[in-house]
C-alpha cells in the first residue's frame, strides 16, 4: 500500500512539475514575441499585437477562402507600390508557426509571383484546426502576459475591450491599428515556416 501511495505520489508531483515547466516555457516565449514586436513596431498597440499571434494560431485561413480574390487583391496590392520595404520574413507569435514574408521578395524579383503565391495558398494546409473559444482562452492567457510587462500601449482598455466583445462574437480576426498603418505600411503575406525555409528561403539564399 505504502509503495502504491508513494508512486502515485511521484506521479502527481512529476505532472505538476511538467505543468510549471511547459507554463514557464509559454510565459517566456510570448514574452519574447512581444519584446521582439515592440522593439521593431515601437508604436505598436493591442491590436496589433492580438494580430501577431492570431495569424501564428490560424495562418492565412480567413485571408483565401477565395483564391481567385486572393491573387487579384495581391495583384493590386503589387500594383500600388513601386517599393516595398521591411524585413524580409518576421515569425508570428510565440510558436512561430508562421512568417510574414513581405511582398518586396516579389516586387525585386527574387521571387515569381507564381512561386510566392503558390506557397500561400499551400500554407492553409499547416493551420491546426482550432475552436474560437480556445483561441479565446489563450488568447486571455496571453494578455495577461502582456499587460503584465506594463508597455503602456496607448488605448489598452479599448483595444482589449473591443477585442473581447469581438472573440464573444465568435470572429478572431483582428486588424492592424491605424498608427501601425500610417507609421509602418505593412505589405506582406502569411506563409507557413516549414514552407518558407524549405522552398522560398533557398531562393532567396541563391541571389546572395
Amino acid at each position: 500500500m505504502m509503495k502504491k501511495s508513494a508512486l502515485f505520489m511521484f506521479f502527481f508531483l512529476l505532472c505538476g512539475n511538467l505543468f510549471a515547466a511547459e507554463k514557464k516555457g509559454f510565459e517566456v516565449s510570448v514574452r519574447e514575441a512581444v519584446a521582439r514586436q515592440m522593439q521593431t513596431y515601437p508604436k505598436s498597440t493591442l491590436k496589433d499585437l492580438y494580430k501577431n499571434f492570431f495569424q501564428d494560431k490560424f495562418g492565412p485561413g480567413h485571408i483565401i477562402s477565395d483564391t481567385t480574390a486572393a491573387g487579384n487583391y495581391l495583384r493590386r496590392e503589387l500594383n500600388s507600390y513601386s517599393k516595398i520595404e521591411g524585413a524580409v520574413a518576421e515569425p508570428t507569435g510565440w510558436e512561430g508557426n508562421f512568417l510574414r514574408v513581405n511582398l518586396s521578395v516579389i516586387k525585386t524579383g527574387q521571387i515569381s509571383y507564381d512561386t510566392f503565391f503558390d506557397a500561400f495558398v499551400r500554407s492553409v494546409n499547416g493551420i491546426r484546426p482550432v475552436t474560437v473559444a480556445e483561441w479565446q482562452k489563450e488568447w486571455l492567457q496571453i494578455e495577461t502576459i502582456i499587460r503584465s510587462m506594463n508597455l503602456t500601449l496607448p488605448d489598452y482598455d479599448a483595444d482589449r475591450k473591443e477585442i473581447e466583445e469581438r472573440l464573444n462574437r465568435g470572429e478572431y480576426v483582428g486588424h492592424h491599428s491605424k498608427t501601425f498603418e500610417e507609421t509602418y505600411n505593412p505589405h506582406y503575406r502569411i506563409i507557413s515556416k516549414q514552407i518558407f525555409e524549405k522552398e522560398l528561403q533557398p531562393l532567396l539564399d541563391d541571389i546572395r
